[in-house]
């Protein structure tokens, strides 16, 4: 089983002004695909905040995946993407390519997002856009991957048999 975490970042949700519909969203898609939802929570765009965070969720609770939602964009308060890359040890820049990709292919605005993704220790911790749905799209491009992914991270016997593989 998958032990995840999600984190959104929002500096209005943080303060209570705004309900955290996309942090649901991607608590209930997570459930849906069989994973523990071990810890979700919410923090102001702060970098050290958010570095915090996700360092506690990797080092300390040991999950395998960290998504987060919420600042990705352009606006001088979205630090997620920075924050991120300074915890991270390895980048895997496909998941974040993919989903750019994918949701171009809805929204000529999806590439705007800057989120990245990497693993920390064995961590894989991916950034997903604020809105809904955002969320949802790209759980549709993550869920088909994550369970692949994560077995990866954890070093399990993930050989393949045919065609080309990541790994």
């Amino acid at each position: 089983m998958i032990r995840a975490g999600v984190v959104t970042i929002s500096d209005k949700g943080y303060a209570g002004e705004r309900e955290d519909v996309s942090g649901q969203l991607l608590t209930d898609l997570l459930r849906g695909m069989g994973a523990e939802v071990v810890a979700r929570t919410i923090v102001p765009d702060e970098p050290e905040q958010i570095q915090q965070t996700l360092i506690h969720l990797a080092d300390d609770l040991r999950l395998d995946v960290v998504l987060t939602t919420g600042g990705t964009g352009f606006t001088p308060r979205d630090h997620t993407p920075e924050a991120t890359r300074a915890v991270l040890d390895r980048e895997t820049p496909g998941l974040a390519e993919m989903l750019r990709w994918e949701g171009y292919r809805r929204t000529p605005l999806a590439v705007l997002s800057r989120g990245v993704a990497g693993l920390r220790g064995r961590t894989l911790i991916i950034n997903l856009p604020g809105s809904p749905r955002a969320v949802q799209e790209g759980m549709e491009v993550l869920a088909p991957l994550l369970p692949h992914a994560v077995k990866m991270a954890r070093g399990e016997d993930t050989e393949h048999h045919g065609g080309a593989h990541a790994g």
